[in-house]
């Protein structure tokens, strides 16, 4: 079962609830109609102005029923999530309550705040952001109100990569981390980074996590250099963290990947010949490794998405068609518990 069949499969099984932040975007509510008559989720929330959706909708010839719409501003729950809101965000400084109510509520109506107070609040299971909105703009919401994952202090993105050669990975499939959210990680966000990508290879690929701490050096063949020590120390935090991941590093991509490779440079690694998480010392790296891999192995890829938080957020990237949109809610939704 390839990447999207396997996440259209697993969302169609938990029967989650999907919040969707832009359902003024008419790629969408294209998707939210296929993702509801698929039964990828059990309700489909639209936030906007209910005629704007009802008139672009009927442009784009979408059946609109069973769909829920919410605007925000009008909302009973309106009081309810500003004072939530309140609570977890307006600077404690601001002692006049009225004031930090007014500002509570002008927040909370903005679609990706309002869909991630949602999943706060146990209204929804997952929230997708629209293509209008930057990647900045979903994270943002997702630490300022879902906030991250028990133990974890840094959010960051995996990448799933499809080889067309099944012999690597899982039957050809890697996740990739991080590619695209934190430039120069610390040691203590890398190994936040790896545990979230291990996490993600769980959800994503069905499979118990293989790692590798990628560096130009394979251990300590380079030697004297604050990156590398970087590396050296995540590891060792991530083995103190979770003992039981199988991991390795510092460690270059042949000795991650080529067992004869690894036999020289590593020899008696634990992840020889079964690496399918590739962690990037920093996201210049990531961002290379990534592009190196579709341009030239003809590679294709999903992604990315968010990592890290408590519950599952994703963003639409910009000019993203309605069966794209769907396959972002379906591994958005596969995530949720």
């Amino acid at each position: 079962m390839d990447f999207l069949d396997a996440m259209l499969t697993k969302a169609k099984s938990l029967q989650k609830r999907l919040v969707l932040a832009k359902g003024t975007e008419p790629e969408t509510i294209k998707a939210a109609r296929v993702i509801l008559n698929e039964r990828l989720a059990v309700t489909v929330t639209l936030l906007g102005k209910k005629s704007d959706i009802t008139k672009i909708a009927s442009k784009e010839g979408v059946d609109l029923s069973d769909l829920e719409i919410i605007e925000p501003e009008f909302s009973s729950d309106l009081d309810k999530y500003a004072e939530e809101y309140s609570k977890i965000h307006i600077n404690e400084t601001m002692k006049h309550k009225n004031i930090k109510h007014e500002k509570a509520r002008t927040e909370i109506i903005k679609p990706l705040n309002w869909g991630a107070m949602m999943v706060r609040l146990g209204r929804a299971d997952a929230v997708v952001g629209g293509a209008e909105s930057s990647s900045v703009d979903v994270l943002n919401a997702g630490l300022d109100i879902i906030g991250t994952a028990p133990g974890i202090k840094t959010a960051s993105s995996a990448t799933v990569l499809l080889s067309k050669d099944p012999s690597w990975g899982v039957d050809g499939a890697f996740i990739f981390s991080d590619c695209s959210i934190i430039f120069n990680p610390t040691a203590e966000e890398l190994s936040d980074i790896t545990l979230s990508a291990a996490q993600s290879c769980r959800d994503f690929l069905s499979t118990e996590p293989v790692v590798a701490l990628l560096s130009y050096s394979t251990k300590g063949s380079k030697s004297d250099d604050k990156g590398l020590e970087k590396v050296r120390t995540a590891l060792k935090l991530v083995k103190k963290r979770d003992p039981k991941l199988i991991i390795d590093g510092e460690m270059q991509v042949d000795a991650a990947l080529l067992p004869s490779t690894t036999d020289y440079l590593a020899p008696g690694s634990p992840v020889r010949g079964k690496v399918n998480t590739l962690i990037f010392p920093d996201m210049e790296a990531g961002n290379i490794g990534y592009q190196l891999a579709r341009s030239f192995g003809k590679a294709s890829t999903y992604g990315p998405f968010l990592q890290g938080l408590a519950k599952p957020i994703s963003y639409i990237p910009h000019g993203a068609m309605s069966n794209r949109v769907v396959v972002i809610c379906a591994a958005t939704l596969a995530r949720a518990k």
